[in-house]
């Protein structure tokens, strides 16, 4: 246990102080309400909850219930995931919400969802996404026009499909066969890691100590001239334009082989031209933030600043800098290259295919600016740019920028595809969630597939892969740090098999990726569908969205990919979180170098004892996760 639920009665209201994991906070909850039954106080509801006067149940009446599988789509931002919280705001909560007031459920069940044996069929995460996902309950479903009401008392985020009844024994997450999950990544998450970063350097050079640098370069080959290139296209024009002295200053520091401080202080000397100019700021939904360009945590939850107890740092190793978010605006800096003619380009306002399409002004709820609240308040707060810090901001803008521009080589692509291959079958993945043993026997999962779609596409100058799994059931985190790895072995030039090792007994550093980019695209009900059709049983439909495809494409145009392409534009996510994997500082990730994973177990240096670990780097719980079980669904 991290600690206990602290609830303290003040001004007739309660406030919760989050101070332990889930489940400490539940049963805290739990003992106030038995204090509160005790001493014939109201006890406190959890926030979906709603507690109706006897007089009110009684001219409710009792309603027939029907056992039904309820079929949904929902975008995940704004929301601390599907599953119900006593505390915070969920998906399953504005839906049971929904259903009391549109009559689904009745005032006597309204205030505990046990009542109508909700169950759902996945869970996801903070901040994840699902087209089609389904929850059994019984339901009050003699109004034909239920799924019309219900929708009218929720969100556009959140899409009621349709309700099906079911037999009474449905269990949504039981009789579930499989599921299937899209993630959306940017192809830049492919390139190599930065020459400069750590890992940068790291990598050539276990190379060569392993005798593999010739099988590295070939790994590499398709990719090898990308950071040159942007380097002179790019880089040293806008350096040249500089003034001298402040040029010979970024200079310095792009080519300090020793990585050296840039001091964060308030005060900057009239000679000194190597200091930042920059002071803390705090925004409302970030814990702690360096206006130098920590990442805001988002919907990533990953960054340092995302632990409240984390120490704001003075100060930032130059190659962490210079690839850290600065969560700036594009810069106009023209792209590197030309798009191949094999790609499908999509410009604003048209669609290219049935599954992505541009940007285009649609309801209200998908194109509001994302963060315009915070960013305004952040820019009040922030002091004047120094020179040096301007300088660096614009050079930071064009390196982003010529990463959007990279349009992936069909030879690296098959490599994704043939990465993506060691997945399928059934493998131990203990090292693809948190706290499970390598000899758990839970741990082994089945994966039907893996697949890149067959064609890139282009929004907003940022092209973007899709890749779709299939598997029978997925452990907390285990998609996104399979994303992560994947990500990692072409990115880094590593041998395939590290893929087969990572199932082996060693435990691995594996961070999970966004959650941006993940969403549930749909359960697989075949084994309870097919016994449905044999013994014909009337009333009872099948559990499904084959005759939702039109209603599920639009939405998810409108609510899913849109917010994933429009939020990636204006935070650089994935740049952030590869970023920070490059500038670990410890041989954590090495087990990607052609060492393999020997390569994390060898003695660290004087500068790798003092660096940051990926955990620390990349914090393998978020504060809203605290507590959550392991065996806990992805979906």
């Amino acid at each position: 246990m991290k600690g206990v639920e602290v609830l303290a009665v003040g001004g007739g209201q309660i406030w919760v102080e989050r101070t332990g994991d889930k489940r400490s906070r539940t049963e805290a909850t739990q003992e106030e309400n038995k204090r509160r039954r005790l001493n014939d106080e109201d006890e406190v509801l959890p926030v979906y909850a709603t507690r109706f006067s006897k007089e009110e149940i009684e001219a409710d009446g009792k309603k027939p219930k029907k056992k039904v599988a309820v079929m949904l789509g929902y975008s995940g931002s704004g929301y601390k995931g599907m599953q119900l919280n006593h505390h915070e705001k969920t998906i399953e909560g504005d839906l049971f919400s929904a259903f009391v007031a549109a009559g689904a459920v009745s005032k006597a069940n309204a205030d505990d969802p046990k009542k109508s044996s909700l169950v759902r069929c996945a869970r996801t995460d903070r901040g994840v996404h699902a087209a089609g996902n389904v929850i059994s309950l019984k339901m009050i479903i003699e109004d034909p026009a239920i799924v019309k009401k219900i929708n009218e008392k929720l969100s556009p985020q959140i899409r009621v499909w349709g309700i099906e009844r079911t037999n009474g024994s449905f269990s949504a997450y039981q009789l579930c066969d499989s599921r299937v999950y899209e993630y959306m990544i940017p192809t830049y998450c492919f390139l190599p890691p930065h020459p400069e970063s750590f890992l940068g350097k790291e990598l050539p050079q276990v190379a060569e100590e392993a005798n593999d640098l010739p099988g590295y370069e070939e790994r590499q080959k398709e990719i090898s001239s990308f950071w040159n290139e942007t380097e002179e296209k790019h880089v040293k024009p806008f350096l040249d334009s500089l003034d001298p002295d402040l040029s010979a200053s970024i200079r310095k520091i792009l080519s300090d082989n020793e990585p050296r401080l840039i001091e964060v202080e308030s005060d900057v000397g009239p000679n000194d031209t190597t200091d930042i100019d920059r002071s803390e700021v705090r925004s409302p939904d970030t814990k702690t933030q360096l206006a130098v360009g920590l990442p805001d945590s988002g919907n990533v939850g990953e960054h340092p600043g995302t632990n409240p107890d984390d120490k704001p740092s003075s100060s930032l190793k130059t190659d962490e800098f210079l690839h850290r978010d600065l969560s700036i605006p594009n810069t106009g800096i023209a792209p590197a290259g030309d798009e191949p003619e094999t790609k499908t380009e999509v410009p604003k306002g048209t669609d290219p295919s049935p599954r992505v399409t541009a940007l285009d002004p649609g309801t209200k709820s998908a194109q509001e600016p994302l963060g315009a609240a915070e960013t305004s308040q952040e820019t009040k707060l922030r002091p004047p740019l120094s020179p040096l810090e301007a300088a660096i901001k614009k050079l930071k803008s064009i390196i982003v920028t010529a990463k959007k521009a990279y349009r992936i080589d069909p030879k690296r692509l098959d490599r994704v595809q043939s990465v993506l291959n060691h997945y399928v079958g059934t493998h131990n993945f203990h090292n693809y969630t948190i706290s499970k043993h390598p000899r758990d026997p839970s741990a082994k999962r089945v994966i039907k597939s893996f697949n890149v779609g067959p064609k890139p596409i282009i929004i907003n100058d940022t092209e973007w892969l899709s890749l779709k799994v299939h598997g029978q059931s997925f452990m907390m985190h285990q998609i996104r740090k399979m994303i992560t790895m994947a990500a990692l072995v072409v990115r880094c030039g590593c041998p395939e098999e590290r893929m087969d090792e990572s199932y082996g007994h060693d435990r691995l550093s594996l961070p999970k990726a966004p959650s941006l980019g993940l969403l549930l695209e749909r359960p697989v009900f075949d084994t309870y569908n097919n016994k449905k059709r044999v013994e014909d049983v009337e009333g009872k439909g099948e559990v499904g969205f084959d005759k939702y495809q039109n209603e599920i494409e639009e939405f998810k145009q409108r609510e899913i990919y849109q917010r994933i392409f429009r939020e990636e534009e204006a935070r650089d996510t994935f740049h952030s979180f590869f970023a920070s994997l490059d500038t670990v500082k410890k041989p954590d990730l090495l087990y990607v170098s052609s060492l393999g994973i020997p390569a994390i177990k060898r003695p660290m240096d004087e500068s790798e004892k003092d660096g940051k670990s990926v955990e620390q780097i990349v914090p393998e719980v978020s504060e809203d996760e605290e507590g959550e079980d392991a065996n806990g669904q992805d979906g």
